[in-house]
């Protein structure tokens, strides 16, 4: 007997000679070139023994077809088992898993990390956490505050109005009826109650309880209706729907923490601090803000003594000053030799940007400033890809087409991305691949709620500017139905005071009509029109000219929304504003009120009659939050979702409907200060010891067709050892090459990603005696707990119970051996499918 000794095959020769009588015309390879005995060995699979001999088992395999042509084959016989093999429950789990992190950065490209190195960083996060936290509760006012009390974002019951949306935290979604008086059963002094209406009756609750259960319902697309009201008599469809709020989640947090480690990975020598830096700063014509100042220094400390690439959100209002920090960064990277990115969503916008910093570095000559747009000729475009390859171009600014393949960069150091979310899939996407190598400082002027800014601190590195330059004057926001005499007063009044006036429209249809009216309103006006589908020379012009002075009167779509900063113009204004999100209204009012001089926005709608409840509601939020920076007063309901987004990413916000924004939040933060808590500790492939005697038969025919039997079981024993990502690899090209598996290749295939998973999950041993099904495992009861709340299946989540360190299920019956292979294959990949909401370090 000759024994092979890696990856733990023992193998044993028995000769079989000859082809198989059921097989005319079928010939094994080694016949091609002489015809000799085929030695099928019997192997150690793992840790019990399977015999792989030319027999056939009880579940026959018929290769492809009998022709010659392998490939015509291979083509033939896929089209016939596509259908079995996407039912089948190996494919469904390698499609859950590869659909899991298609949402996530790919874990391949993320650096390994031992277990010492993962309690330090894991450390230093909480340790960050809890001083944001802390401020958190320092920044409140009155009783809470003094109490030392945790932040909530539970309601106060006597802030609600009758016909208000609630969630209570165990029965579900409400409406406020009203605080009403009410003797109790076991008193006959009355006590106040709240009255809650549900899908099936009236709820009462003490006053003190519902202060401590209730919370607001928000959802994050501007309504504040649900779906529907919970049941008091049955709460488990939303006790379904609070835990998948919760797993929602702590994925997300999870998502945060491994995206913050990773960084943590990444090193770069830091910048030198530069003398020259103080006198482009002495350029600002302006007094800095104190929140400006801040940001100055978090990027300047992040440049120039951290070693790990900055990746910093810097958050304000409209026009407080953030262009203005990312030119002092873009001044450190330069002045180090490296080049610099400046990306923005519009055309629009990038121009400005690239006037902007054009003028600001005109006088350090040494430094190339240029713009790459549509807006180029081919010979253009060529020679500023050359210019940046080579190194001739220090700063280069432009739209998405930065991200492109074509644009190759010398030395790349800093990138500056303006709005993100206005960015499409694809360039998020590219924009993240660049956090890695480069820093990357990002702008928004969507503001981000201070709550979730300061719980943050331990993950995201974010700057808030929320104070207004001391010469800004509040924008005054007139709301009224669209009269044709209330237009031209509007733009009278402006134009008499030497201003320019921006008259947007929410598409692209009606602009021409409104262009023939204020041509007869406004007969020596200068006029024009703006839109994104403007031929590229002409939208240049257009902007240039109205930037300048030339043209008073601008019609356009809300191409303007982003950025655009012009001091002469004062007055905005917004027709059919009804079609236009809170968001969007919120930018574009935000065009205007640049200067000293008091600002104008005119909102008008059709007829309120033709408004739904949420379109008033919308716009009488606007008009409420008219001092300046009190977008940050809208960001905490309506637009939270918006600065939430640009930190978590845009999938995860849907989770937020199914319990409302503030529940939604305040499991945010609970799961934020406890994050070391939900931690899983793999161990070696090797050391999953799996008892079941299983022995399957594979096929002589199967044995036959495949090139080498030892050396595929050998690949696919060296793949599942090394990840799950290898073990679907093999599996995935095993299948393409021979189509599907007989049932005993199955189970085989089933095994190793049964110990796979199992490693994975930090279980140590896998046994069954009878009815009772056992895994020793390496984990906290929270952490169980979470995932039994991640199974979807209802059988295998009802049956699996914890105790004393090993996960345990009783069966209604013992099943033969092959079915319970099954029932712990099943049963894993549904604990594997909380691993996303697992730290794994």
């Amino acid at each position: 007997m000759a024994a092979a000794k890696s990856y733990a095959f023992s193998i044993s020769m028995d000769a079989v000679v000859g082809v198989p009588p059921s097989f005319p015309g079928f010939t094994r390879r080694s016949d091609y070139n002489r015809r000799l005995p085929l030695y099928l060995p019997s192997v150690r699979f793992g840790l019990r023994r399977i015999r792989v001999r030319g027999v056939l088992s009880s579940t026959p395999w018929s290769p492809p077809v009998s022709h010659r042509d392998r490939n015509d084959n291979a083509k033939k016989f896929r089209s016939q088992t596509e259908a079995e093999q996407h039912r089948d429950a190996i494919s469904l789990l390698n499609e859950r898993i590869r659909s899991e992190h298609c949402k996530r950065e790919s874990p391949s490209s993320r650096p390994a990390m031992d277990s010492e190195e993962a309690d330090m960083y894991l450390q230093l996060v909480k340790d960050q956490q809890q001083r944001g936290l802390q401020k958190l509760k320092g920044d409140r006012t009155g009783a809470a505050a003094a109490s030392g009390a945790a932040f909530t974002y539970k309601v106060d019951p006597y802030t609600l109005r009758s016909g208000d949306y609630v969630v209570h935290r165990k029965v579900g979604i409400g409406r406020f009826f009203g605080v009403k008086f009410d003797v109790p059963k076991d008193s006959s002094e009355p006590i106040e109650y709240v009255f809650i209406e549900y899908a099936d009756g009236m709820a009462k609750l003490p006053i003190k309880q519902a202060s401590r259960m209730l919370y607001r319902y928000n959802l994050p697309n501007e309504t504040k209706k649900p779906r529907t009201l919970s049941k008091l008599n049955d709460t488990s469809a939303w006790e379904r729907r609070r835990i998948k709020g919760k797993v929602a989640v702590q994925k997300m947090v999870v998502d945060l923490m491994e995206l913050y480690l990773h960084r943590l990975k990444q090193r770069r020598p830091p910048y030198p601090k530069v003398p020259a830096v103080a006198e482009f700063a002495s350029q600002f014509p302006y007094d800095p803000t104190p929140d400006q100042k801040q940001a100055f220094m978090d990027v300047e400390r992040d440049l120039t003594e951290r070693e790990n690439p900055m990746d910093r959100l810097i958050c304000g209002d409209v026009g407080f000053g953030k262009t203005e920090v990312a030119l002092r960064a873009i001044f450190c990277v330069v002045s180090a030799g490296k080049q610099a990115m400046v990306l923005a969503p519009t055309i629009v916008l990038a121009k400005q940007h690239f006037d902007v910093i054009s003028e600001r570095f005109s006088r350090f000559h040494n430094i190339k400033v240029g713009l790459l747009s549509r807006f180029q000729t081919k010979s253009e475009k060529e020679a500023h890809l050359q210019m940046i390859k080579h190194g001739n171009l220090d700063i280069i600014v432009g739209t998405h087409s930065l991200l492109g393949d074509r644009v190759v960069y010398s030395n790349l150091g800093l990138l500056v991305v303006d709005e993100e979310q206005r960015f499409g899939v694809k360039q998020k996407e590219k924009i993240a691949s660049f956090k890695t190598s480069v820093d990357v400082l990002t702008l928004s002027a969507t503001p981000i709620p201070r709550t979730l800014y300061l719980a943050l601190t331990g993950f995201r590195d974010a700057s808030l500017i929320s104070t207004p330059p001391p010469e800004r004057v509040p924008i005054r926001t007139h709301l009224s139905a669209y009269t044709q005499e209330k237009v031209v007063s509007a733009i009278n009044h402006e134009l008499d005071r030497g201003g320019q006036v921006f008259y947007v429209l929410p598409r692209i249809k009606g602009l021409e009509e409104v262009m023939e009216f204020l041509r007869q309103s406004f007969p020596n006006v200068e006029i024009a029109i703006a839109h994104g589908k403007q031929y590229s020379r002409q939208l240049e012009e257009t902007m240039e000219n109205f930037a300048q002075g030339h043209i008073k009167i601008l019609i356009c779509t809300n191409i303007v929304e982003s950025g655009l900063d012009i001091q002469n113009a004062n007055t905005i204004v917004v027709q059919d504003v009804q079609l236009f999100g809170l968001a969007q209204l919120y930018q574009l009012r935000g065009r205007v009120g640049r200067a000293d001089k008091e600002a104008h926005a005119f909102l008008f709608y059709p007829d309120k009659s033709l408004l739904s409840d949420q379109a008033l509601e919308r716009l009488a939020a606007l008009e409420e939050c008219r001092d300046l920076g009190q977008g940050f007063q809208l960001a905490e309901r309506d637009m939270a979702i918006r600065g939430f987004g640009n930190i978590f990413g845009e999938q995860q916000t849907g989770d937020v409907g199914n319990v409302g924004i503030d529940l939604f939040f305040e499991m945010l933060f609970e799961s934020l200060s406890k994050v070391d808590e939900h931690r899983v500790v793999s161990i070696p492939y090797h050391s999953v010891q799996f008892d079941m005697n299983l022995n399957p038969h594979l096929p002589s025919e199967y044995i036959n067709y495949l090139e080498n039997p030892l050396e595929t079981i050998n690949e696919g024993e060296k793949a599942a050892e090394k990840d799950i990502w290898n073990l679907i690899q093999f599996t995935e090209n095993l299948r393409r090459q021979y189509g599907k598996e007989p049932y005993s290749m199955e189970i085989l295939l089933k095994k190793l990603y049964v110990r796979r998973m199992a490693a994975d999950l930090g279980i140590s041993r896998i046994y069954a005696s009878g009815k009772t099904v056992g895994m020793k495992a390496n984990m906290s009861k929270k952490v169980f707990k979470l995932m039994i709340e991640s199974m979807a299946s209802e059988i295998h989540r009802t049956s699996l119970v914890f105790d004393d360190g090993s996960i345990k299920a009783e069966l209604l019956l013992e099943l033969p051996r092959e079915q319970m292979l099954d029932w712990i294959f099943q049963c894993l990949a549904e604990l594997y499918a909380s691993l996303p909401a697992l730290i794994k370090y």
